[in-house]
């Protein structure tokens, strides 16, 4: 009896950790469920260009030629894009990295022509995963048009929270607009 409910008690923290804790596909049945969302932003993603005011998917060969040839460059950081950038490593099955996928597109039409945000798939494009030491998930790279990248990971609680901690970030790091306080 106690090791069924020991499995039960695993089996649903095990559950909700991976969703982090959102269940919403499952209280509002008649909504769009968030999976089938972000496959939806990652083709509108695949077919944007720069500027177009949406997130844009990046292979690796993007990376090396918009963001940093890590492989001609190995020693230094030598950024290769002409705005700054905030840079998603994420994966589908991310219960949180699915909940930012909305704030980064509003944050991309928002900062248009200011920076350029990326996307990296962690599951397709490992390498990319492996060379920035992304360990979990969402994990965000943000890359000044000069000077050196800062990594941060992780979203705030709401998407409000997680749309002003981005906002202050890129204001900051990016835009360098120093603290707003």
């Amino acid at each position: 009896m106690k090791k069924t409910i020991l499995s039960i008690t695993a089996a649903a923290l095990l559950t909700l950790s991976c969703t982090n804790g959102s269940a919403s596909s499952l209280e509002n049945p008649g909504q769009d469920s968030p999976t089938v969302k972000t496959a939806e932003v990652e083709k509108e993603a695949k077919n944007q260009s720069e500027g177009s005011g949406k997130p844009v998917l990046l292979t690796k060969q993007d990376f090396l030629e918009k963001v940093m040839n890590y492989e001609k460059n190995q020693t230094e950081w030598v950024y290769e894009g002409e705005l700054p950038a905030l840079i998603d490593f994420y994966a589908d099955w991310c219960g949180p990295c699915r909940q930012a996928a909305p704030v980064l597109e509003e944050l991309a039409k928002e900062y248009e022509g200011k920076i350029h945000i990326y996307k990296v798939d962690t599951q397709k494009e490992q390498e990319l995963a492996s060379v920035f030491g992304i360990q979990g998930i969402p994990a965000f790279l943000w890359v000044p048009s000069e000077g050196k990248p800062t990594m941060s990971s992780g979203i705030a609680q709401s998407q409000e929270e997680t749309k002003a901690m981005f906002k202050q970030m890129i204001d900051e790091i990016l835009l360098g607009k120093g603290s707003q306080l």
